[in-house]
């Protein structure tokens, strides 16, 4: 087996020993110690912001064209993640509020931080004064592109300009901690008669008790709002549930998203650029604004054909079964779903999730994904975290000289009160070669018990993100650290690890039924034929996401509720509810900003990269740890374009992506 260390340990610092030393993970306070967990937040941002401004000061300290320069640059970077890295997961996870507005606070002092600094000529002269040819490829990457950060930044704008700038970035920062507390926080409970609770599963309905008046409540998080839009056989409970799920944080973040919009938009204009989309595309994979509108086009016409034709089937059976049914719309297409997969595959999700209980299925990741690339996980029983249900991981790889631990990893799966209500991986701590260990936490809203198994696949993409940043933490540049590739590829890596979640072997190794036996491998072909069903409907629903992220932040119009629905009727096959507002929701017009794209571009590239690996052999030695070391490890050290035509030996097509989106179910 190869070392990670001879993969991504380009370049060490001067006068470092040629081992790594030992490194100990980030001591975190007990789930009770709430003073703990404040003086945690001053440690981890005030502190490390501190440590930063020290570090800016000896940078600007350096005689001009000093290689230093670059040393301390990435100083400044590393505390810097640091902060921003405890101040964003501590504000979406920790159950005390007064913690999570702390870590807030320091979120925008961070953002603060990094605008200033951003801005600060005094910075960007002594890295512009620096020869890249005293640095090899890693180092002479990290001095073009923080060049080019400064120079998106506005650093060389006049005073005034830099002042807007400056303004413009800190309402940013404000408005986008308020869009996503909106949601994080706006949870909705809808009551509903306990007849619906009809064709529910049994430990749904054990979970969620009748009122002494007949009622129900169901809430917007995942586990209640999924099964129940599943399975209750009660059309208007449906309706209604689906309304409240696409209504999050309406009206209230409707003004929210109009302010966040017009400031990207004269934040982008003022550095010159023609609006947010291609100011936000130019350090993407994608290039510009245009071709972002011309790739959502393009594949709403590819989809077009199989997308109609799928859903019509489906029409058809909900018409079978209620004539009245017009459209296949958001409020019952999960239930004709589930009754298109019980009548003409013979697959019944009630009878699917026996095999899927929780516990076996957080083993089963860590074994599958340990065999895959190498590694092992040694939980920590007696680990400090925020909340008794977060489970610890250290990871280790076989080294030269025996196991070499790369990092650790926490497990924040389930839901609660004030806590980030989708799903994501979020780091603690960036890996940086020789100085810390990678720190991540993978934050899900999954059941305690049984699972679907579209939660399975869930679960295997987001903890691939967590692979991402755990592999590439022992790069000396904390600017390669983790996933910082470009980000409309980050994506890929993780729904190619979805694969493994389709295959019948793979989910007999931890699918089990309460006697043990595993999931029957022709239940899992007609589960996988059954998804191929409505590929192209779905992939028309995603281009409806997508022209919703574009086109409001090009077009920023007045009536943002209105504009989306055009959209969602221009691109979305799948009829829209009255009475919704999906926008106030949609947390990635935060983060994603305009490039929600992102997802079906990357789904494009991850279909290439599978094809490298054999169907029938998914855990072949040699491609597991190629891909391993040339995509994962190598972390933001390359052009993603590069990091595939590495492993892939040839530049990446559309051709499997294609092949797959015309296959028929």
């Amino acid at each position: 087996m190869g070392s990670l260390t001879d993969v991504t340990h380009h370049e060490t610092r001067p006068g470092s020993p040629e081992s790594l030393p030992d490194l100990e993970p980030l001591a975190l306070p007990r789930a009770d110690d709430t003073d703990g967990w404040r003086a945690l937040v001053a440690a981890r941002c005030d502190d490390q912001l501190a440590r930063a401004a020290a570090f800016v000061e000896r940078l600007v300290g350096h005689d001009a064209g000093d290689p230093a320069i670059l040393g301390t640059w990435n100083d400044v970077g590393v505390a810097l993640s640091n902060a921003f890295a405890a101040s964003s997961l501590l504000s979406q996870v920790h159950p005390d509020a007064g913690v999570r507005e702390a870590a807030e606070a320091a979120e925008v002092a961070a953002d603060s931080f990094r605008t200033d600094l951003m801005l600060d000529a005094r910075v960007f002269e002594q890295l512009a004064s620096v020869d890249p040819a005293m640095f090899d490829a890693d180092g002479r990457r990290v001095l073009e592109h923080s060049l080019r950060d400064f120079r998106r930044a506005g650093v060389d704008r006049d005073e005034e300009t830099r002042r807007r700038l400056k303004g413009l970035a800190d309402r940013q920062t404000e408005l986008g901690q308020r869009f996503s507390r909106g949601i994080r926080d706006g949870r909705v409970t809808t009551l509903v008669p306990a007849t619906a609770l009809e064709g529910l599963p049994q430990d749904w309905r054990d979970a969620h008790p009748v009122t002494d008046d007949g009622q129900v409540a169901v809430t917007t998080e995942y586990p209640d709002t999924y099964p129940f839009l599943t399975f209750s056989t009660d059309a208007q409970a449906r309706r209604d549930v689906a309304v409240a799920f696409r209504s999050i944080a309406w009206p209230d973040n409707d003004a929210v998203l109009g302010e966040l919009l017009r400031v990207r938009h004269e934040y982008a204009t003022l550095l010159g650029y023609g609006g947010w989309a291609d100011y936000d595309t130019e350090v993407k994979m994608i290039g510009s604004g245009a071709a972002v509108a011309e790739f959502i086009d393009r594949i709403a016409a590819d989809a077009e054909e199989s997308g109609r034709r799928d859903l019509d089937a489906l029409l058809q059976v909900a018409q079978a079964h209620d004539p009245s049914v017009e459209r296949i719309d958001i409020g019952n297409l999960r239930f004709y779903e589930e009754m298109l997969r019980r009548e003409q595959h013979q697959v019944d999700a009630q009878e699917v999730r026996r095999y899927f209980d929780f516990a076996r299925v957080r083993q089963g990741l860590l074994d599958v994904t340990g065999r895959l690339f190498g590694m092992s996980y040694t939980e920590v029983a007696d680990a400090a975290v925020w909340h008794p249900e977060v489970t610890t991981y250290d990871v280790s790889i076989e080294g030269p000289d025996g196991p070499e631990v790369l990092g650790r990893i926490h497990l924040d799966l389930h839901p609660r009160d004030g806590k980030y209500n989708h799903a994501a991986q979020f780091d603690l701590v960036p890996g940086v070669l020789a100085e810390q260990l990678p720190d991540g936490v993978l934050v899900c809203n999954f059941p305690r018990g049984l699972m679907e198994h579209s939660d399975v696949v869930t679960l295997f993409h987001e903890f691939g993100h967590l692979m991402h940043h755990v592999l590439a933490g022992r790069h000396r540049w904390v600017r390669f650290s983790g996933v910082a590739t470009e980000w409309d590829f980050v994506e890929a890596p993780s729904q190619m690890l979805e694969e493994w979640a389709w295959d019948a072997d793979v989910l007999r190794s931890f699918a089990t039924d309460e006697s043990g036996e595993p999931i029957p491998a022709d239940l899992v072909a007609r589960m996988r034929a059954a998804d191929e069903f409505g590929k192209g409907y779905n992939a028309r629903v995603q281009m409806s996401y997508a022209a919703i992220s574009y086109r409001l932040h090009e077009e920023r119009p007045a009536d943002l509720d209105g504009r989306v629905r055009e959209l969602s009727e221009e691109y979305a096959l799948v009829g829209q509810l009255p009475g919704t507002h999906f926008h106030t929701g949609f947390g990635h017009l935060e983060g994603y900003t305009s490039g929600y794209y992102t997802y079906m571009w990357s789904l494009v590239i991850a279909k290439d990269l599978f094809s490298a690996f054999d169907p029938d052999d998914l855990f072949d030695r040699e491609v597991a740890l190629r891909y391993r070391d040339r995509v994962l490890a190598a972390g933001g050290s390359k052009d993603a374009a590069d990091l595939v035509e590495d492993f892939l030996g040839r530049p990446y097509t559309s051709d499997a992506f294609r092949e797959w989106l015309e296959r028929s179910a």
